[in-house]
């Protein structure tokens, strides 16, 4: 499958459950998510990107903390749809070494965080499109300031790792709607 196809076949699936593709387990997620970190570019060779890996029992106390977090806020379907899915893919930036390009290269200090937030997003999609390769399926959430604490309990990250974004993936229990066509031509400008 060429990047195209990949990307094409990426979707956002909220129907997630724990029923993997034959062959396919959480080691082999783990190793799917070891490499595409290793590929995914960073400006300046910074390696700022960070992910954590949330499988079995994890997953559910990552899921009941979040929900725990928004003391109800947050309706309990919602996030039990996210716990019913086999893992959790949790992104983070370190901040200790946005900060260290920073002082290492102080002409280009304000351009660090946001080129490492355009490397999580290159890394996120990535993973997103290599986890539909293998036929699972994924969505992408942004629960983060709200729920930082209760990760940080879960999965004993370091304080200096700021949470991105949350990718919960699984079997997919019910495929999406179609994806809509749009005039991309609103977007693409070219230029000869």
């Amino acid at each position: 499958m060429g990047i195209k196809d990949s990307l094409a076949a990426r979707r956002t699936v909220y129907a997630l459950n724990r029923d993997l593709p034959q062959g396919v387990d959480g080691d082999r997620v783990v190793a799917l998510v070891r490499d595409v970190t290793e590929l995914v570019p960073d400006a300046f060779n910074m390696h700022s990107q960070r992910a954590v890996v949330v499988l079995g029992e994890a997953q559910d106390r990552l899921w009941d903390a979040v929900f725990d977090a928004f003391g109800g806020k947050v309706a309990r379907e919602k996030v039990d749809g996210f716990k019913a899915a086999a893992g959790t893919v949790l992104y983070f930036i370190d901040d200790d070494v946005v900060s260290s390009m920073q002082g290492q290269f102080p002409r280009y200090a304000e351009n660090f965080p946001v080129w490492a937030q355009q490397s999580n997003g290159m890394l996120q999609i990535s993973v997103w499109s290599a986890l539909r390769e293998l036929g699972l399926g994924a969505n992408l959430q942004h629960y983060n300031l709200v729920i930082d604490d209760a990760v940080r309990e879960v999965t004993g990250v370091p304080a200096s790792w700021r949470l991105v974004a949350q990718m919960p993936f699984g079997g997919i229990a019910a495929q999406p709607d179609p994806k809509p066509a749009e005039d991309v031509d609103l977007r693409v400008k070219v230029v000869r």
